[in-house]
């Protein structure tokens, strides 16, 4: 079975003092084409103290809906749907420590750590905002209003997309095209 390549974004709200810790609160995830495999609100499984709706547009009412799904619901299910295959996105580490899975490195594609869009902005030893790397890149504007996991999605999957054969090809000879992740999210990696 050759692996499926799917994108992945999430949107957190705040808990605890000063709501500075990340909860999950809305993920989505793509295919290769950018058709929807989910797009949903996740149910808190902590009291939320910051929805931080100016920039997520999260409300209470979005995560008691009776559409969200429960966290453990939305952890196996995209643990399911990721297995064996390869999962694209910005800053994926930030996902996978939300969804408390990881996901081998190896079949990892992260477009804020991938050297050449990095060389490209003439900044390789910065990660470069999904905002910036979309316009730079491809001319095209992503979150400029509130943050939308479908949009940010898309939006990586469609920048890993346009250098997808070269990154595949680096890879296949045994290098790796990108900086690592942050050493504090190697949990997040297998």
């Amino acid at each position: 079975m050759s692996k499926q390549i799917f994108g992945i974004s999430c949107v957190n709200v705040g808990v605890g003092p000063g709501g500075t810790t990340s909860m999950l609160a809305r993920i989505a995830i793509v295919d290769y084409q950018g058709q929807v495999i989910l797009d949903t609100y996740v149910q808190p499984t902590m009291r939320v103290t910051e929805y931080r709706t100016s920039t997520t547009g999260i409300e209470a009412a979005h995560l008691s809906s009776k559409n969200a799904m429960t966290f453990n619901a939305v952890q196996q299910y995209v643990a399911s749907i990721i297995k064996g295959h390869v999962l694209v996105g910005h800053s994926i580490w930030n996902d996978l420590s939300v969804l408390g899975i990881p996901h081998p490195a190896v079949d990892t594609r992260d477009v804020a750590l991938y050297q050449p869009f990095r060389n490209t902005l003439r900044s390789p030893n910065h990660i470069v905002g999904l905002q910036t790397l979309s316009w730079q890149l491809m001319r095209r504007r992503c979150q400029e209003g509130l943050l939308n996991p479908l949009e940010n999605a898309r939006a990586a999957m469609d920048l890993y997309r346009t250098h997808a054969q070269g990154w595949e090809d680096v890879i296949s000879k045994g290098n790796w095209p990108c900086a690592l992740p942050p050493s504090t999210f190697s949990r997040c990696y297998l």
